[in-house]
């Protein structure tokens, strides 16, 4: 699990990625089935960011890298809070950024595994906004890296800027937001996305990893009664 720290001020946003923490984390991580590789990113001072991105002083935020194993694909992601192209002024646009690393030569490109976006209701409620992508496997954005990073690619309408902006909504509190990024290396079904993003984050990624498949076992056996 990966953790990246960037703060939210709407155009300053602290985003946060938890996967930084250390090399045990990191080998639970690969020593499982890698079923999915995540990051959390967390955003700090939303509302300033959120003026700096709607003055264009600063219109992304990159979160810290991280790596979806020690042997793994580096990546990071890429925060548009005032948007991006034909979403400008109207959604919040979340990016996915391939970057290049001394692991690329043993890795299998183009990178062709679902990446998932999660926003964090921070209530009780728990009504996470979750939205994923497929690469297209034509695109540069999915190719071996050749630069330190690739273009970033994934969802320019990912969270309407009017919902997100309203005063008491759920994903922001104390001026922070946080997102989850998860890649999905064994095709996870689509039905069980929520139940993985409605894990306790702070549980190794491994014991979520667990917990999945637990999970995925009892519906089939339920299925098959």
């Amino acid at each position: 699990l990966l953790d990246t720290q960037v703060e939210t001020d709407v155009p300053r946003t602290t985003v946060g990625l938890a996967g930084d923490h250390g090399s045990v984390e990191m080998q639970e991580l690969y020593e499982t089935l890698s079923i999915l590789a995540g990051g959390i990113e967390t955003l700090n001072n939303d509302g300033q960011r959120f003026t700096d991105a709607q003055s264009e002083r600063q219109t992304s935020i990159y979160s810290p890298p991280f790596y979806s194993s020690p042997t793994g694909y580096k990546m990071r992601a890429r925060l548009y809070l005032n948007g991006d192209g034909n979403a400008r002024r109207t959604h919040m646009s979340l990016f996915f950024v391939l970057m290049r690393s001394l692991n690329d030569p043993i890795l299998k490109f183009p990178f062709n595994y679902k990446v998932t976006f999660c926003m964090y209701d921070q209530t009780p409620a728990q009504r996470h906004i979750i939205d994923s992508f497929r690469p297209d496997i034509r695109s540069n954005s999915f190719q071996r890296p050749r630069s330190d990073m690739n273009i970033a690619s994934g969802i320019p309408k990912f969270f309407p800027l009017a919902m997100i902006q309203q005063e008491g909504n759920p994903y922001v509190r104390d001026d922070t937001m946080f997102i989850k990024v998860m890649v999905d290396f064994g095709d996870m079904p689509k039905t069980l996305l929520p139940y993985a993003l409605s894990l306790n984050p702070g549980l190794p990624m491994h014991v979520q990893q667990a917990m999945i498949k637990q999970e995925a076992e009892r519906r089939v056996q339920q299925q098959s009664e």
